[in-house]
């Protein structure tokens, strides 16, 4: 289902609203649940990765992959 949904978006940024020629995301996904009264924090987040990126304040739980879903991710 998220290949499939990022997939398409990438077709439509691409083709659709010829945005940019060549988007597309990075390989592989993950998931994080969260409560309901963690929502603005993680918006917070969300809002300010760029941030967090640039100055090396980066959550690892949200940020990292384990190495299983890497390893997966390498040969598919």
């Amino acid at each position: 289902m998220i290949g499939k949904i990022k997939g398409s978006s990438s077709y439509h940024l691409n083709h659709e609203l010829k945005i940019t020629k060549d988007f597309s995301w990075q390989g592989g996904f993950g998931a994080v649940s969260f409560s309901e009264k963690d929502l603005k924090k993680i918006l917070f987040y969300i809002k300010n990765q760029k941030q967090h990126h640039a100055t090396g304040t980066t959550n690892s739980t949200l940020e990292q992959m384990s190495n299983e879903s890497e390893e997966k991710n390498q040969y598919s």
